[in-house]
């Protein structure tokens, strides 16, 4: 595919693949804490709010390990960045193992901590990595194209999380599952080496955080992606929550396979489109295309009731699901090799955003979930403001036509 191919004809499936399974281990990862966030409410009997600092601890981990990260995928190269994450991956997942004997909420949290911060390293090492592997000029295609493949693993999260756990399992089980399965993951990098693209390991110690401010597509896109994030992060952590208020007759159960096959499931078709879309419509556009409509489900999923507001929470899941990797894009356009690294640590810490949303709307929904999704609304009017806005070659933001 063209999408995968240097503009010298360079062929770059191999480790594009390679990389594209690090998306599926996030996915997987992320979206299991849905499950969690409804199952600590009823097990260790605590309220949404504080449910909510699952996700807290995850996105702080982020914001904390970005920079870091970015320091030492730049000293020791995308490989070894990826076998870091995927190490820390593998030691909190086992933490579970530890955690589920002594039943305690802080325990449960620093374990998820440590998975949060080697996410981080795979996030922050194999975004920037693959836009770049290949022709830029197809660098939103290819991230989309890979982040399908994460919407996969959201799909697997939600459904093998709620059958283990709401059935009477153990928690710890499907972690010590994905724990090995990491391991494994990270002695294949070990053993394989990837290459190296060249304008994304140019040295970076004069690179400065000042220079970036000067872009506007990367400053509003940063902003963008924080209120992305708190968006996403927010809507699965309490989409289980919302669909047994909605439907009495659905159990936590049925609400979790419905999150996997209804949420996720259009979440990953709204991907593999995005990804086909975007080689006939501009990205910008494109995400103004689903922004809006992004936001008239969250206008249904507060103001409606039943079966129509459940789906219209599905069909945000199509709207949101190109955000992430094309704002990340977009926001990297028009910054050479040696700012790349460092603008994509600091959009990666942007997704702290992910640590706030949830508490707030654990806090504005205690008593009824469906008010809580204000949070998103508000996020996505910020997501669709950024779309309908383009830069011109003066680097000054204007209306698309």
């Amino acid at each position: 595919m063209k999408i995968i191919k240097g503009k010298d004809g360079t062929n770059y499936l191999l480790p594009f693949i390679l990389v594209t399974s690090l998306f599926f281990l996030w996915g997987f990862a992320h979206s299991i804490l849905d499950v969690l966030n409804k199952h600590f409410q009823e097990v260790l009997v605590i309220s949404k709010a504080r449910s909510g600092l699952v996700q807290a601890v995850v996105y702080g981990g982020y914001f904390l390990m970005a920079l870091p990260a970015g320091v030492f995928i730049k000293r020791f190269s995308y490989r070894w960045g990826v076998v870091m994450g995927l190490f820390l991956y593998a030691v909190g997942a086992f933490m579970f193992v530890p955690a589920s004997k002594i039943m305690t909420f802080e325990f449960f949290l620093a374990s998820l901590f440590v998975i949060g911060c080697g996410l981080t390293f795979l996030e922050t090492a194999a975004n920037p990595y693959v836009t770049e592997l290949g022709d830029p000029k197809y660098g939103a295609s290819r991230i989309n194209l890979a982040q399908s493949f994460n919407g996969l693993g959201w799909i697997f999260g939600p459904l093998v999380g709620g059958v283990i756990v709401f059935q009477g399992g153990s928690v710890a089980l499907p972690y010590t599952i994905i724990g090995a399965i990491v391991l494994l993951v990270a002695l294949v990098f070990v053993k394989i080496p990837l290459p190296e693209i060249k304008r994304a390991l140019d040295d970076v110690s004069s690179t400065q955080v000042k220079p970036l401010i000067k872009h506007i597509t990367f400053v509003f896109g940063a902003i963008a992606l924080f209120f992305y994030v708190a968006a996403q992060t927010g809507i699965n952590s309490f989409f289980i929550n919302y669909v047994t208020e909605a439907s009495p007759s659905i159990d936590n159960t049925k609400a979790s396979v419905l999150l996997s096959f209804g949420g996720m499931g259009l979440f990953m078709v709204g991907r593999i489109l995005g990804s086909v879309l975007m080689n006939k419509i501009a990205p910008s556009r494109l995400l103004s295309y689903f922004s809006v409509g992004a936001i008239i489900t969250m206008l249904l999923v507060i103001f409606g009731s039943g079966w129509w507001a459940i789906t219209a929470l599905f069909f945000c899941y199509l709207f949101e699901s190109i955000m992430f990797p094309t704002i990340f894009a977009l926001s990297l356009d028009g910054l050479n090799g040696v700012q790349t690294k460092k603008a994509s640590s600091i959009l990666i810490m942007c997704i702290v955003g992910g640590a706030i949303a949830p508490v707030l709307m654990g806090l504005i929904g205690e008593e009824k979930m469906s008010l809580g999704f204000i949070v998103p609304l508000i996020c996505f009017v910020v997501i669709a403001f950024y779309a309908f806005f383009r830069v011109n070659k003066d680097n000054r933001l204007e209306l698309y036509d």
